[in-house]
């Protein structure tokens, strides 16, 4: 009876649980239900059809790929309206967006007198510390730097560090200047002194610019003073030509050279627009003028600030020059005072006039003959040469002459003076005229002798300027490149071998000569030049010797070129031994040819994009050597002798031992 009692309310608490359970679980599942289709009905009005919706008990699920964060937070923000916000699990994931691009980074360096102002964005990998370390260095005590750069945490582009490094070098010859540096780009503003500088600097910019760097120059200069305002124009067998020209604006300039056109100039020369005009009618004046030479037929037109001299052709007709002068007297403006020479016909037993001649050779020797006045003038005349061009290179053999005209000494001096503006030529002088001829290197000598000449001779001296501009003795453009120094000691050494005594650095007999040589062109090649001096030897004796000899001979190289007071700060030298043959060691002219110096041109190394640790390391596998430039040069040397391995040392020590 009692069993079967707790069977029974046994029985009825298990159908009770039992009926719990159902009604839990249906409830659950209601609500599950409920949630799930009202949050799916919000989202759906809300236009979210791409997010998904899962209920578990309590909690709602929202998963899915929302097109946006802000969509992404707008569809939690629906779902928690239906229910509760805590009941809300929001794992819907975000459209991976467009990785952003790199923005522009750019430097602006502003300097001057003051300091230097650095601004923009840079890489974050640009160690920028040295930055600010190399521009404080080039301010010096006089500025300072202020730094005003920011930095953006993005690969370095390609190109930035070549751009970096060029605007850092350009900066130490600007002390006023704007550099503007961008990947693969420089440009820069800034003043010069003078145009001559700006042609200077402009030259020297372009040199140093390395690989495809692109460079914008715009460099200006103050229009030079001209004392004295000169023009120079002449009208001969040869043609029409100036000697000089001078103009005081742009339309003044094209007034003057149109109106030598007209009088038959087939050129179109330079003509310097400066400051230092004596009147603003400068140009009418000159048209005036060559329009008097053209009417007279020949003869030259010399315009000095005011003065104006007017010398016809030899045979001009009196009625005519008198006509002709009186004409131009009346023509020209205000302040400018006109004085006309006709020269009288030859006579026919005229011997010719008493002259002297100073010439100067390409290599610099300077002659000085004819005749001077007394020995004062012959000393001072001496003197003055040697000041000009250097005591060893004046040879004087002038005589006295106590016939000659007044300012005869005042007119050698002269002569002798624009000599000096030559590289090579000569200056003849006699009591009517001086005549100029000969080769320089500088575009504005012409201009440069007119002026003083026309200022030293006065008015109504006649002279006569045939000067010839070549590029080669220009002392800017003339330069040759950092590739042309290499070619040029190339050629020396394609030869002319240096030699070493057996087994030593020590250069044999011919040596100095061919490093003269060598020296004469690096001279030539500017302080910017870099290049190494690489030491080779052949294959005989052991290898830790041959490589301390090649050494030691790249080092005495660059030794030799030091003692002839070269700047080598931009070399170095550096020992190969045996590792870089050109030639079979197994053979005597083999290893005749191994044994060499060579000289490299050092260029700027191409910058690489950043890379990720394992770009790299797989760049860093498959990547090849660069082979350098060789130059037959040096020759490197092997070793005297010494402890020899293998079969290449089987030899007697003697044998073994540097046969240069």
């Amino acid at each position: 009876m009692r069993l079967s009692s707790i069977i029974v309310f046994a029985s009825a608490f298990g159908v009770a649980a039992g009926a719990c359970l159902v009604a839990a679980s249906f409830a659950v599942t209601l609500i599950e239900d409920s949630s799930e289709i009202g949050v799916r009905d919000a989202l759906d009005d809300a236009n979210m059809a791409w997010a998904e919706v899962h209920a578990d008990g309590l909690q709602v699920f929202l998963t899915g790929t929302s097109p946006s964060e802000v969509l992404r937070l707008s569809a939690q923000t629906s779902a928690s309206a239906v229910v509760d916000a805590a009941r809300v699990i929001n794992n819907i994931e975000v459209t991976a967006t467009r990785k952003l691009a790199a923005p522009h980074f750019s430097i602006e360096i502003l300097r001057n007198d003051s300091g230097v102002s650095l601004i923009g964005l840079v890489p974050a990998s640009t160690d920028r510390e040295a930055l600010v370390k190399t521009i404080t260095t080039l301010a010096g005590s006089s500025g300072t730097v202020t730094d005003l750069l920011e930095t953006a945490d993005y690969p370095m582009p390609d190109g930035w560090s070549d751009a970096l490094d060029y605007a850092e070098r350009a900066l130490k010859t600007l002390p006023r200047a704007k550099i503007s540096v961008d990947a693969n780009r420089v440009a820069i503003t800034a003043m010069s002194d003078s145009p001559a500088e700006k042609r200077k600097l402009e030259t020297d910019l372009r040199r140093r610019l390395p690989g495809d760097l692109k460079l914008e120059l715009a460099i200006s200069a103050p229009r030079p003073v001209i004392t004295p305002f000169t023009l120079r124009f002449l009208i001969d067998e040869s043609g029409a030509r100036f000697d000089a020209c001078s103009a005081d604006t742009p339309e003044a300039k094209e007034r003057i050279l149109r109106a030598a056109k007209n009088a038959g100039l087939k050129s179109t020369p330079e003509c310097t627009i400066g400051l230092g005009v004596p009147s603003p009618r400068w140009a009418r004046a000159a048209e005036t003028g060559i329009k008097a030479l053209t009417e007279l037929g020949g003869g030259s037109l010399t315009m000095a600030d005011a003065d104006i001299s007017l010398i016809a052709a030899q045979g001009t007709a009196q009625a005519a020059f008198d006509r002709i002068v009186g004409e131009t007297e009346a023509a020209l403006p205000e302040v400018f005072a006109l004085s006309a020479t006709l020269p009288p016909a030859p006579n026919a037993g005229d011997q010719g006039p008493p002259e002297f001649v100073a010439t100067r050779s390409p290599e610099g020797l300077v002659q000085l003959r004819g005749r001077v006045t007394d020995e004062q003038t012959r000393t001072i005349a001496d003197s003055f040469a040697k000041a000009r061009f250097g005591s060893a290179a004046v040879y004087s053999a002038a005589r006295i002459d106590d016939t000659l005209p007044r300012g005869w000494a005042l007119r050698v001096l002269a002569g002798i003076e624009a000599l000096s503006k030559l590289s090579n030529g000569a200056v003849t002088v006699t009591p009517q005229n001086i005549t100029v001829s000969g080769n320089t290197g500088n575009p504005t000598a012409s201009d440069e002798i007119s002026r003083l000449l026309a200022d030293k001779i006065g008015e109504g001296g006649d002279f006569s300027i045939n000067v010839t501009y070549q590029k080669q003795l220009d002392p800017v453009l003339g330069l040759p490149t950092p590739d042309e120094c290499e070619a040029e000691i190339k050629d020396i050494l394609a030869t002319r071998k240096l030699n070493f005594e057996p087994g030593s650095a020590t250069l044999d007999a011919s040596g100095s000569a061919i490093m003269q040589d060598i020296a004469e062109v690096l001279k030539r090649c500017g302080d910017e030049i870099k290049m190494e001096i690489g030491g080779h030897t052949d294959s005989q004796g052991r290898e830790s010797m041959n490589l301390q000899l090649s050494q030691d001979r790249a080092q005495a190289v660059l030794n030799e070129l030091r003692s002839r007071r070269l700047l080598t700060s931009g070399f170095t030298a550096k020992g190969y031994g045996e590792t870089s043959p050109v030639a079979d060691n197994d053979t005597e002219d083999g290893r005749e040819a191994n044994r060499r110096i060579e000289f490299r041109l050092i260029r700027p190394e191409p910058v690489k994009p950043v890379q990720t640790t394992l770009e790299a390391a797989e760049a860093a596998a498959d990547s090849d050597a660069e082979s350098p430039t060789v130059l037959p040069d040096d020759e490197g040397g092997d070793t005297g002798s010494g402890d020899e391995d293998g079969p290449a040392d089987t030899a007697p020590p003697e044998e073994q031992s540097d046969s240069n």
